[in-house]
């Protein structure tokens, strides 16, 4: 009987595929890369031609003894990575490493880990693109250039521990760009008018939006201007200049390719780029359903195509006309089209089987899965049905040559979204007064509502916000996106508060020291340029070798010379409050492999140092001292005694400096409420918006 051999990945897709496959096939996981460029040195010959040097990973050897066991009895072998250009790298790795080139070897793809999909593949086997090969080898060793050339400089110049990168220099680039926007930003100063004006008939007024000198749009930017402004409106007489009704269309959105995952999942969900990365690769391998065993219940989730598959498409019109009705299916949908390469073998992300409800795996995935799942659920069935339809009507206002207006719109027909609505859409409300409007209404003037504002910066860059910018530059692909901001943040370049974004003080100094030294390399055009190249590789239009060759020697000169010319730069510690048990002096809060600890300066004639606890600022009601965050041995967060194990107060939940007004205990800080600890008393309190902030 013949024997198959299937090489995947990921060991979470083994049983899966098994199952799908039958007794002739052997299924087994390379784990990811079995060969990469040695880690101690550059890994290429800059002298020979740029040729890689590989060996095998450490911790590969039994994997690969395991596979050349399985390889000698099977009389074909499939590899069956990742369809991208790095599983396109992995099936060549593993060609070389297991020495295939006498058997009969195949290289196949599929979208989603579904039986059909899993069997197609196999009745379209082809050979290994040599192309995504390249195109990935030359992505690699950009990569390594940059990071092992430019980080031992940072390690020198400034402090051990740092790291630049191809993608993740200009990323900070761009964040901290934005930061000295918002820095130098210089508030002006407007106005707006609103005109509260009675129907006869109605309790309600009807407040229409000053709008300026008949159909011209006027700004109002001072005091003066407004009293100007309202002189001239003194005794005016208020009457409906034109009324315009219309109908207004709001497509389907398109389904989720990458970037757009992460992005709305981070506004809606508020997901980490890292997190929804994580959990939509659980939910691609495969999750256990009752009554269907282990499959994949979404496709590929590294993609920038929207394109949907034919047989996705009957599929969620039968759904959608059953389930909905058949003026909600859409007929054709247009794609979204990109100036920059799409990886168009692959589909957009969705769900594998559109039947398969979040309702009705909810018993089958966990909470976050779950809400990512009906994340894409929702957006690929809204991508597949007709627009939403809203009445729209527009009133203009005449008083004395000035001009009002209000508008209104009103849902029509709600199309996709009965089905999904984005984080960010705007609530639209009817005005009903605006049905019983004529131009024979008669308008009275009840009151003026001026109101003085100021310009704001613009907004720090969320997670969202800075996919969608290295998107839209063309910096990175989709697969770069989620471990360019980790490292950034893990390298304490960034931190993260309240969703945004801001830049540390030594995020500044790495940054003005790539600016200086290598301004290339963190220049948005150039390195939107190579990602074009890259692409072109890919396309087998030029050579990788030709890429890196013409990258790396104006790099080698350029650290030469920083090396020559840059000054050390010296990041002061942050003074920590609490004092050295041995020598008395202010503890500094350092940086370790496992987080923030405390040393004291003195070092290296004193080595005191103490664990780093983060005061919330709220005493321990038991024994009075302070409050702060700590971790399980699991990393779960909780809220503890500095004191402990002397004091055992520790709660799950933020407690607030207030306390109990019925039973005088602790309050828990729960969302926009405070709620009693002791659930006997069961007291909650709403936090008012003053009181947030000091929460």
């Amino acid at each position: 009987m013949a024997k198959y051999l299937v090489i995947v990945e990921s060991p979470a897709k083994v049983k899966t595929i098994k199952k799908f496959l039958g007794a002739n096939y052997e299924v087994l996981a390379s784990n990811g890369h079995v060969r990469d460029m040695p880690k101690s040195q550059l890994g290429f010959d800059a002298e020979n031609n740029y040729e890689p040097k590989y060996i095998t990973i450490r911790g590969k050897g039994d994997i690969l003894a395991k596979l050349r066991k399985e390889v000698k009895k099977a009389d074909k072998v499939y590899l069956a990575t990742d369809p991208d250009r790095e599983g396109e790298a992995i099936s060549w790795h593993l060609y070389i490493a297991l020495k295939l080139e006498e058997k009969k070897v195949y290289r196949i793809t599929f979208n989603e880990i579904t039986k059909n999909a899993v069997k197609e593949s196999l009745k379209n086997p082809r050979e290994i693109d040599m192309s995504l090969v390249d195109a990935q080898q030359a992505r690699r060793m950009l990569d390594r250039m940059v990071g092992y050339r430019i980080s031992p400089l940072l390690w020198a110049k400034i402090k051990r521990g740092l790291s630049a990168g191809r993608v993740q220099s200009v990323a900070l680039r761009i964040i901290c760009d934005r930061e000295d926007e918002i820095n130098a930003f210089i508030p002006e100063e407007y106005w707006t008018l609103d005109a509260a004006l009675k129907i006869k008939g109605e309790k309600k007024p009807l407040v229409a939006k000053y709008h300026g000198m008949g159909d011209k749009k006027s700004e109002i930017h001072s005091r003066e201007e407004m009293d100007k402004v309202l002189k001239e409106l003194e005794q005016a007489a208020f009457t409906v200049a034109e009324i315009k009704k219309g109908e207004r269309i709001k497509k389907a959105p398109l389904p989720f390719t990458t970037s757009t995952l992460q992005q709305e999942a981070s506004k809606a969900l508020n997901f980490s780029t890292q997190k929804t990365m994580r959990l939509a690769q659980q939910l691609y391998e495969g999750v256990e359903l009752k009554g269907q065993g282990t499959v994949g219940i979404i496709t590929y989730l590294r993609t920038d195509s929207t394109r949907v598959s034919d047989e996705a498409v009957a599929a969620s019109k039968d759904y959608i006309t059953k389930n909905y009705g058949a003026e909600y299916a859409a007929e054709v949908t247009t794609e979204k089209k990109k100036e920059q390469k799409i990886q168009d073998a692959h589909e957009a992300i969705r769900p594998t089987d559109i039947s398969n409800t979040p309702a009705g795996l909810k018993e089958s995935l966990s909470r976050d899965q779950l809400r990512l799942y009906q994340l894409i659920w929702k957006r690929f069935t809204a991508s597949r049905m007709t627009p939403a339809k809203y009445e729209t009507t527009s009133v203009k206002i005449d008083a004395k040559g000035h001009q009002f207006t209000v508008s209104a719109s009103k849902l029509d027909f709600d199309g996709f979204m009965s089905v999904y609505k984005e984080a960010d859409d705007e609530k639209t409300e009817s005005n009903t007064l605006l049905k019983e409007i004529t131009k024979d209404t008669k308008l009275t003037l009840e009151s003026f509502d001026p109101r003085q504002h100021f310009t704001q910066p613009p907004a720090h860059y969320t997670e969202a916000s800075l996919v969608r910018a290295l998107e839209e530059l063309g910096i990175g692909r989709p697969s770069t996106y989620a471990p360019t901001i980790t490292t950034i943040m893990a390298r304490r370049y960034v931190v993260k508060e309240d969703r945004n974004l801001y830049v540390s003080e030594l995020g500044e100094v790495v940054n003005s020291m790539m600016k200086d030294a290598f301004p290339t390399i963190v220049d948005v055009n150039f390195t939107a340029n190579l990602e074009a190249l890259l692409d072109k590789v890919e396309d087998g239009a030029i050579s990788w070798k030709t890429v890196v060759a013409n990258f790396y020697p104006d790099l080698d000169e350029a650290v030469k010379k920083a090396e020559k010319e840059l000054d050390e730069v010296e990041i002061a510690d942050e003074v920590s409050d609490e004092l050295c048990d041995v020598c008395g002096r202010n503890m500094v809060i350092k940086y370790g492999p496992h987080g923030k600890f405390l040393a004291c300066p003195g070092f290296p004639e004193c080595r005191s140092t103490k664990p780093y606890f983060e005061k919330i600022g709220v005493p321990c009601p038991k024994c009075g001292k302070e409050v702060v965050i700590r971790k399980t041995k699991k990393g779960r967060k909780y809220y503890g005694c500095e004191a402990i194990p002397d004091c055992d107060f520790m709660v799950w939940q933020k407690p607030s400096k207030e306390k109990c007004e019925r039973c005088g205990g602790i309050m828990l800080v729960k969302g926009s409420k405070l709620v009693c600890a002791d659930e006997q008393c069961g007291y909650v309190k709403k936090i008012e918006e003053n009181q947030k902030a000091a929460q």
